[in-house]
């Protein structure tokens, strides 16, 4: 690695690295037998913990293809996704690109364009999405039929913490953080001056069309960044036919300049999304219901590495955004227009203080103090559910990680925040029925909250390469403001939604342990957890049914009622995947890979949770070897049958998938780029009949057929 991307000198003891060591041969009979060694690039993964080496991210790097990636060194169970992956994938979305991944799944309200990550049944105001550390700034979590305006494709990875995450992040992550990672702000300059990718693809389900390309350059301490992103389809087919109104547009990209160091860096990036999408399914499809969010971010990071002093690194995140969109259709008067407008105005900042290492009779100990702030306001027009919002946060963390010796280490964080919301609540009756003759009343109010939160986690350090983890967390979430202030229709889940401004706080006692294994032939990431809710605030229905206003309450017959309450809950589960190196090919080696997982979540009373994944199992047959990755695997779900009242059973399915492809090196002077690879993807190869348990959709559209996926990407 040139001086120019190797990372920064002074380094905490403990480094969060993905697969670091080369891979170990697999003997095969009674003589071994092995390939040549395959050495992995160090991958620091940056969204877990504030303590991080001098560099929390280096560019340019890269991991071999159809590798599992294995984060062993966090306290919290960490995926992965890499940019070699997101270009075989080629996902549009988040949701894309994580379903398949144990404890991970996703809304698919509209595939392709409206699906946000569901982590372990949890979604919408318990999983933050952020993109470079900073809050994307949209608003999907208030309906699932809005979109989250970020595109995989110039990723250079995707981070999710699996488990609570409140800590470092805030009320947002009591179930976890998405976190797009990418190079817009540079970081870096890149060894030869230039550096860069170029992405296209072709899928026959939706003859969906793609292109993405993302440069980095820079000399003399200045790095400069450029990409953009185009992506279309057509309404997508599914077995028998076409899924109507399904069809989707997105465009974008960024510039950013940063000014690097010995000591650090600093820069800012300017990034704009605009997307057009359809919403299938029922009278969405009927409406020809279709979105058009827009967004423009400023989003400014750097760091700082004192010569001496008690501070080891300083780092600070800032981001503002504007985004809005308008949901068109036709309408009640059954003219086609604007239905209802979403704004919303966000900005976010974040400062953390390494401190340098300090040895104790018992161990070395280093943490990071940091400092949250973020103000929000959300405004509506036309047929929305929820009026103006202002919300407003401020916080205080401490991470503290002491390494004893032997391979144990301890980590201990706390954070304190305050919250202010301010609305208009609607005084609505007792039984949500309206009074003859009576408007119910509306008055301004403002609440306050103060979630505190606390965890303790420890890692060792196992023979054979495997690490152990056990960690428990105490967390609290402030209700949001859809929780606590809607009041009105909102075709997107066919509800007419109601908060209730007297919600508590949220709280949360999780226990996990885990087991794992970055390197050698065997690649194992397993976890199971345990985790109790007091107050878990959930959509209760009512019975009652309206239609587009409250006055047809009770009487009205399209849209189900439904009050936001609280109520104890417990979740539990497990996620296993694993990657077994069998037998030498070639430079490679040809292998298993299999995966499990499941959550289950209850009430007190022992009714379901609704909307939860299903339990899933997978595995199948890979081959890397010469330049070629083969794979062939089929994911099973099985019949979803916790439902909770009013739910109905979802079918299993079966996903049969397969991949072949070929990278070949070049010679820059020649070609212009230093390596391409050109391959063919399958995707519910059996066209079965695919069905989402967790999505508000599952019984009026089914996930797309039978797939085939050409795909070219060139780096240079």
């Amino acid at each position: 690695m040139s001086s120019s991307t190797t990372v920064l000198t002074r380094m905490v003891p403990r480094r969060v690295v993905l697969a670091t060591l080369p891979l170990a041969a697999w003997s095969v009979g009674v003589h071994a037998q092995t390939a040549a060694p395959v050495t992995l690039e160090e991958l620091s993964v940056t969204s877990p913990s504030p303590i991080q080496p001098g560099r929390g991210l280096v560019s340019g790097s890269s991991f071999p293809t159809g590798v599992f990636p294995v984060v062993a060194g966090t306290y919290s169970p960490v995926t992965v996704v890499t940019r070699e992956q997101i270009g075989r994938d080629q996902p549009r979305t988040l949701g894309d690109a994580l379903s398949d991944r144990p404890g991970i799944a996703s809304s698919t309200y509209a595939p392709g364009a409206a699906s946000r990550p569901i982590i372990r049944g949890l979604d919408n105001a318990r999983v933050r999405i952020q993109e470079n550390g900073i809050v994307t700034g949209d608003v999907s979590e208030l309906g699932e039929d809005h979109a989250v305006p970020i595109n995989p494709l110039v990723s250079d990875r995707i981070e999710v913490i699996r488990g609570p995450a409140t800590l470092r992040y805030g009320s947002g992550a009591i179930g976890g953080v998405v976190s797009a990672e990418n190079n817009r702000v540079p970081t870096f300059i890149p060894a030869g001056g230039v550096s860069g990718q170029v992405t296209t693809g072709y899928s026959t389900v939706d003859n969906g069309r793609l292109g993405a390309a993302t440069v980095d350059a820079g000399h003399d301490g200045i790095a400069v960044h450029a990409d953009g992103f185009r992506t279309a389809t057509d309404s997508y087919a599914i077995p028998g036919g076409i899924q109507r109104n399904s069809a989707t547009e997105t465009q974008g990209g960024s510039v950013g300049i940063s000014a690097i160091g010995d000591r650090g860096f600093a820069g800012i990036s300017f990034s704009h999304y605009d997307a057009l999408y359809q919403i299938p399914g029922g009278e969405a499809a009927e409406n020809r219901t279709r979105l058009d969010p827009r967004q423009d971010k400023v989003l400014s990071r750097g760091e700082y590495r004192p010569l001496d002093g008690p501070l080891e690194v300083i780092r600070y995140w800032a981001g503002y955004s504007v985004y809005r969109h308008d949901e068109r259709g036709i309408g009640g008067n059954g003219l086609d227009g604007i239905q209802a407008t979403f704004k919303n105005r966000e900005a976010e900042g974040r400062i953390e203080l390494q401190h340098v290492p300090v040895t104790l009779p018992f161990g070395v100990l280093t943490g990071a103090l940091g400092l949250q702030s973020g103000r929000r306001v959300i405004s509506t027009q036309g047929e929305a559910f929820l009026p103006p919002t202002e919300s407003r946060s401020h916080a205080l963390y401490l991470f503290e990680e002491l390494a004893v010796g032997n391979g144990l280490r301890f980590q201990g964080a706390g954070r304190i925040e305050g919250d202010r919301l301010n609305s208009t609540v609607t005084q609505f009756p007792r039984d949500y029925l309206p009074v003859a003759g009576e408007d119910p009343a509306q008055f301004a109010l403002t609440r306050r909250f103060a979630p505190k939160s606390a965890s303790f986690g420890a890692l060792q350090d196992l023979p054979y390469g495997f690490v152990g983890a056990v960690n428990g967390s105490y967390v609290e979430r402030g209700p949001t403001g859809y929780e606590l202030f809607s009041q009105g229709p909102h075709d997107a889940t066919a509800t007419f939604e109601i908060g209730d401004p007297r919600l508590k706080l949220e709280r949360a006692r999780t226990v996990e342990v885990s087991i794992r294994k970055a390197d050698g032939p065997l690649r194992l990431d397993a976890t199971g957890y345990y985790t109790r809710y007091t107050g878990f605030i959930y959509k209760r229905d009512t019975g009652n049914r309206c239609d587009d206003d409250f006055a047809s309450c009770g009487s009205g017959d399209e849209l189900r009622q439904i009050v936001y309450s609280q109520a104890n809950a417990a979740f539990y589960g497990a996620e296993i995947a694993a990657q077994l190196d069998v037998l030498p090919v070639g430079n490679g080696f040809a292998g298993f890979e299999a995966q499990y997982d499941f959550v289950r979540a209850q009430f007190d009373d022992g009714s379901n949770v609704p909307r939860i994944p299903p339990h899933r199992v997978g595995g199948g047959a890979f081959l890397r070897a010469d330049g070629w990755f083969a794979r062939i695997n089929l994911l099973h779900a099985f019949d979803h049958r916790e439902t909770a009242p009013f739910e109905t059973v979802t079918p299993g399915y079966d996903d049969l998938r397969a991949e072949v492809s070929y990278t070949k090196p070049l010679d820059p002077a020649v070609y212009g780029a230093r390596e391409v690879t050109l391959g063919l993807q399958g995707r519910n190869l059996l066209d079965s009949d695919i069905r989402n348990s967790a999505s508000f959709k599952k019984d009026e559209i089914l996930l797309p057929g039978r797939n085939v996926r050409l795909f070219l990407t060139a780096r240079f």
